[in-house]
C-alpha cells in the first residue's frame, strides 16, 4: 500500500497544459502577441531575456494584483511570527541573564517569507529564456492546441511544442 503525502499537492502542484513557442526575435514575439490577441487570447505567459517595452506595449495588461497580495502576506506573515514568538515567551517565560522576555527573533523573517509566497501551479518554460530567445506560453486544453500551435508557426516562432 503506498502512503499518500498531502504536502505533494500544496508544493508540487500538477503542470498547467498548453503550448510554449520560442522565438529568435523580438519582432516575431510581439507579432505573435498582436495574433493572439486577435484570436482571442487573452491569458498566456511571455518570457523574455531582458525586459523590453515593445512586449509591455503589446500585452497592453493592468497592473497586476499580485503586488497587493504579497505585501498583505509580508504583513500577515510578520505579525503572526511576532504574536506567536511573544504569545509563546510570555505563556513559558524563561528568563535568563536578564534579556527581555519579549524578544523578536528571526521568526517574523520566516513567517513573512511562508506568507507571501503563493504556488499556483506550473507552467512551462526554457532554459534559453534566460539567455538569448523569446517565449510565449498559452495554457490551452489539447483540443484547441492545434490552432494555436499553427497561429505560433505562422509568427514566426523557432520552435512550437505542447507542454
Amino acid at each position: 500500500m503506498k502512503l499518500v503525502n498531502p504536502l505533494t499537492a500544496i508544493f508540487h502542484p500538477p503542470p498547467t497544459p498548453g503550448v510554449l513557442a520560442v522565438f529568435g526575435h523580438l519582432d516575431a514575439t510581439v507579432d505573435a502577441i498582436g495574433k493572439l490577441r486577435q484570436g482571442g487570447h487573452t491569458d498566456f505567459t511571455v518570457y523574455s531575456p531582458i525586459p523590453r517595452h515593445e512586449i509591455e506595449d503589446a500585452l497592453d495588461q493592468p497592473v497586476s494584483p499580485v503586488r497587493m497580495f504579497t505585501l498583505i502576506g509580508g504583513i500577515s506573515g510578520c505579525a503572526v511570527g511576532a504574536w506567536l514568538t511573544l504569545y509563546m515567551s510570555y505563556d513559558w517565560p524563561i528568563v535568563v541573564g536578564g534579556k527581555p522576555v519579549g524578544s523578536i527573533p528571526p521568526y517574523g523573517i520566516a513567517f513573512t517569507a511562508l506568507f507571501a509566497a503563493r504556488r499556483q501551479g506550473t507552467i512551462a518554460y526554457d532554459a534559453r529564456f534566460t539567455n538569448d530567445k523569446f517565449g510565449v506560453f498559452v495554457p490551452c486544453e489539447a483540443a484547441r492546441a492545434g490552432p494555436v500551435e499553427t497561429l505560433l508557426r505562422g509568427a514566426g516562432a523557432e520552435e512550437v511544442r505542447r507542454a
